[in-house]
C-alpha cells in the first residue's frame, strides 16, 4: 500500500511505502538525499551506501524520475531539520528502490515561477509547466472554489443539469465557433457561447432552480483574461425578483471565499446604478480597495444595476447592451412593447464586480414571447428572422414559463482575483496561446481530403 508524503509523521519506526517524482537530489560525503514530490506535497529520502545495490541505482537518479521506495520512517535531530519541505522533521531510511520511469532533461526549469520563459514553449510543453508548485496551487484551488459553489448551490434545493455542446449558432452575442454535420450535410452546429437558452428552457420544464459547471465557446479576440474557452459557474432560478437572485449569489459568493481563507471588504456588497458607477468611477468596473487591502488581498465586491438595455453600435442601429433575453425594469415595459424611448429602457441587469474586474453578470429574464419578440424588432430583425433563429423559444415562452432570473460567474476572471495573476492561462489547465493555438496538441490544423469530402467541405484558400 503506497503511503503520501503528508501522512508519514505518525508512522516513526514503519515501513512504508512512497511513488512519486524526484524533485531534488542532493549528495553529502557518501549520502544521498533526494526530495521525493508526491501529489501531497516532499518528503525526504535518504541513501547510505551500505545498503549497496540500493545505492547504487540511487547514484543514477536524475530530477524528475519516477521512482518507488520502500523505507522505514525516521525523525530528524532537531539540527537537522530540512525547512524547505512540510515534512522536514521526517525522512526515509530507503531500503528498496525501484525506477518506474526515467526523464529526459526538461526543457525549462521547473524550480522557478516560469513567467521568464516563452508562453509558446512553456504551453507546448504544458504537462511539464504545471508541475509548477504555484500552477499546482492555482488549480487546487480553482477545484476547491467550484466544489463549495457546487455544495452551495445543492443545498440551497438547486439541481445540477447538463446542457447540450452542439447547439444552434443564433446572432446574440459573440462570434460562434461551428461544427460541421457529416449526417445533414451543408449544415453546421454551433458550439455554445453559454447555457441561456437551455436554462431559460428549463424553467419553462419547471426545474425552478438550476445551475451548471458550464463549458461556454467564443471566437473572440484573445487578450489575457480572455481565451477561446471559459468555465462558468452558470445559475437561473423561477419566481424570483432581482434583488432575491441578488442576494442569494452573494450569500454564496461569502460562503465559498471566506471558506477558502479570503476577506472581504463590505458585507453586504455595496450597489451602484450605472449612472452612478460611470458618474462616480468612470467606469461600470471598479476597485474599492485602499491600497493597503490591495497589499492583503482583500476582496471588495459590489453590484452594478439598472443598465441601459440599448446602445447604437458603429452603423447607428440599435444593439443590447448585455444580452437580449434579459426583462426591461417593469416601468420601461411598455416603453419596449412599443419600440418607443429605446434609449431611455432600462433592463433588470445586474453584475457582480470584484477588485476592478467584473466576475459575473445576470438579469431577470423575458418570460413571455411578446416581450423577446419586441426586443428583437428593436434590433432591427424581421419577423421572418426571429422565428427562424428564436422560433424555439417563443414557443417555449408560450406554453407557462414562469418570471425568472438568473446569473453567471466567469471561473477563470474570479480565479485571477484570487491568486493574483495577470493572466488567464495560469489558473486554466490547458489554455490556449497568444496566438489562439491550443496546448500541446498542434491545434487548429488540417483535415485530410478523407475527412473534408465526408463532410461535403472544399477549403478555399484566401489571397495574400
Amino acid at each position: 500500500m503506497r503511503t503520501l508524503s503528508n501522512k508519514i509523521t505518525a508512522q516513526v519506526g514503519e515501513t512504508i511505502t512512497l511513488e512519486g517524482w524526484v524533485n531534488v537530489r542532493r549528495d553529502h560525503g557518501k549520502i544521498i538525499f533526494i526530495d521525493l514530490r508526491d501529489r501531497s506535497g516532499l518528503v525526504q529520502l535518504v541513501f547510505v551506501p551500505s545498503v549497496k545495490e540500493v545505492y547504487a541505482l540511487a547514484e543514477t537518479l536524475r530530477p524528475e524520475w519516477v521512482i518507488k521506495v520502500e523505507g522505514v520512517v525516521a525523525k530528524r535531530p532537531a539540527n537537522m531539520v530540512n525547512d524547505k519541505i512540510s515534512t522536514g522533521n521526517h525522512e526515509i531510511q530507503v531500503i528498496s528502490l525501484e525506477v518506474l520511469n526515467s526523464s529526459e532533461a526538461a526543457p525549462f526549469p521547473l524550480d522557478t515561477d516560469g513567467g521568464e520563459i516563452d508562453e509558446e514553449v512553456r504551453l507546448k510543453y504544458r504537462y511539464l509547466d504545471l508541475r509548477r508548485p504555484r500552477l499546482n496551487k492555482n488549480l487546487r484551488l480553482r477545484s476547491a472554489l467550484i466544489d463549495k459553489a457546487r455544495q452551495f448551490f445543492l443545498k440551497n434545493d438547486f439541481i445540477e443539469i447538463e446542457t447540450p455542446m452542439l447547439t444552434k449558432s443564433t446572432p446574440e452575442g459573440s462570434r460562434d465557433f461551428v461544427v460541421p454535420s457529416r449526417l445533414h450535410q451543408g449544415k453546421f452546429f454551433a458550439l455554445p457561447q453559454s447555457p441561456q437558452q437551455y436554462k431559460q428552457m428549463l424553467m419553462t420544464a419547471g426545474f425552478e432552480r438550476y445551475f451548471q459547471i458550464a463549458r461556454a465557446v467564443r471566437d473572440e479576440d484573445l487578450r489575457a483574461d480572455r481565451g477561446f474557452e471559459h468555465t462558468q459557474i452558470d445559475l437561473e432560478m423561477s419566481f424570483v425578483d432581482r434583488e432575491e437572485v441578488m442576494a442569494l449569489n452573494e450569500a454564496m459568493m461569502i460562503d465559498v471565499c471566506e471558506s477558502l481563507g479570503y476577506k472581504i471588504k463590505e458585507k453586504p456588497f455595496p450597489i451602484f446604478s450605472y449612472e452612478e458607477a460611470m458618474k462616480k468611477f468612470g467606469a461600470d468596473k471598479f476597485d474599492l480597495r485602499s491600497d493597503e487591502e490591495k497589499k492583503n488581498n482583500i476582496l471588495a465586491f459590489a453590484w452594478v444595476v439598472d443598465f441601459p438595455f440599448f446602445e447604437k453600435n458603429k452603423e447607428g442601429k440599435w444593439t443590447f447592451t448585455h444580452n437580449p433575453f434579459s426583462h426591461p425594469r417593469s416601468e420601461h415595459l411598455d416603453s419596449l412593447l412599443e419600440g418607443k424611448r429605446i434609449d431611455k429602457i432600462l433592463a433588470s441587469q445586474y453584475d457582480l464586480v470584484c477588485n476592478g474586474h467584473e466576475v459575473g453578470g445576470g438579469s431577470i429574464r423575458a418570460h413571455r414571447p411578446e416581450i423577446l419578440k419586441a426586443v428583437f424588432k428593436i434590433l432591427g430583425h424581421s419577423n421572418e428572422a426571429i422565428e427562424e433563429q428564436f422560433g424555439h423559444m417563443l414557443r417555449a415562452f408560450s406554453y407557462g414559463t414562469p418570471p425568472h432570473g438568473g446569473i453567471a460567474f466567469g471561473v477563470e476572471r474570479l480565479m485571477m482575483i484570487l491568486t493574483g495573476e495577470t493572466h488567464l492561462r495560469e489558473v486554466q489547465a490547458f489554455p490556449q496561446t497568444s496566438s489562439g493555438r491550443t496546448s500541446v496538441m498542434d491545434a487548429p490544423s488540417e483535415l485530410t481530403k478523407d475527412q473534408l469530402d465526408e463532410l461535403s467541405l472544399t477549403i478555399k484558400k484566401s489571397k495574400k
